[in-house]
């Protein structure tokens, strides 16, 4: 049989909602969830502390039913990846104050891959420890691996939407990615990857 006859795509929404202990967050989370249509989701920034299966309800549909997450600190921070037992079978791989890396088994044909949910530092000094961590991060090439999340650092000039950047912290993190051999994603619809919904 091909292995294209095998394979499947998997659809994953990569978030940060600047908070999620607003109600009124909820409905708008949730109605981006329906739409997108997806089968893992990854937030950050959630400035929540804890998570627990009632609260994972609330904010998804009732097919979202199993997640891991870093808390918040205090009023900062946090990342939670969610996704849909149904379809994966998921453990958490590592965490610490940047990532929550979860190794993904697909249901569908046993293949495995890895997702790493990022929430970087935005000021410069986090930055760079930031940039130090990524560099210094062992992933086997023969691991499939996608990276996702609020990285705050851009990749070009042109991904701002005005004038200017730090052009040595691009060139860092270009230089960080380049070391992995990842891909960048294109992204279709809109010019840059937030929102103010």
């Amino acid at each position: 049989m091909d292995n294209q006859l095998n394979s499947k795509f998997w659809k994953v929404l990569c978030w940060n909602v600047h908070g999620i202990n607003s109600e009124k967050k909820w409905d708008s989370i949730r109605d981006k969830i329906t739409e997108s249509n997806c089968d893992i989701l990854c937030i950050q920034e959630t400035k929540r502390e804890n998570f627990d299966a009632p609260f994972i309800k609330k904010l998804c549909s009732n097919s979202f039913d199993s997640f891991e997450f870093l808390p918040s600190t205090g009023a900062s921070g946090g990342i939670i990846t969610i996704w849909k037992l149904h379809i994966f079978h998921g453990h958490l791989v590592f965490s610490d104050g940047f990532s929550l890396t979860v190794e993904f088994t697909s249901k569908h044909n046993y293949s495995t891959w890895v997702l790493t949910n990022i929430y970087a530092p935005c000021t410069s000094s986090g930055k760079q420890v930031f940039l130090h961590w990524l560099r210094n991060i062992q992933m086997p090439d023969v691991i499939d691996w996608l990276l996702a999340g609020d990285f705050n650092l851009i990749r070009k000039p042109e991904n701002r939407n005005k004038m200017g950047g730090d052009i040595s912290e691009m060139l860092q993190f270009n230089d960080a990615l380049s070391a992995f051999g990842v891909v960048e994603l294109p992204l279709y619809g809109k010019k840059y990857t937030w929102t103010n919904k």
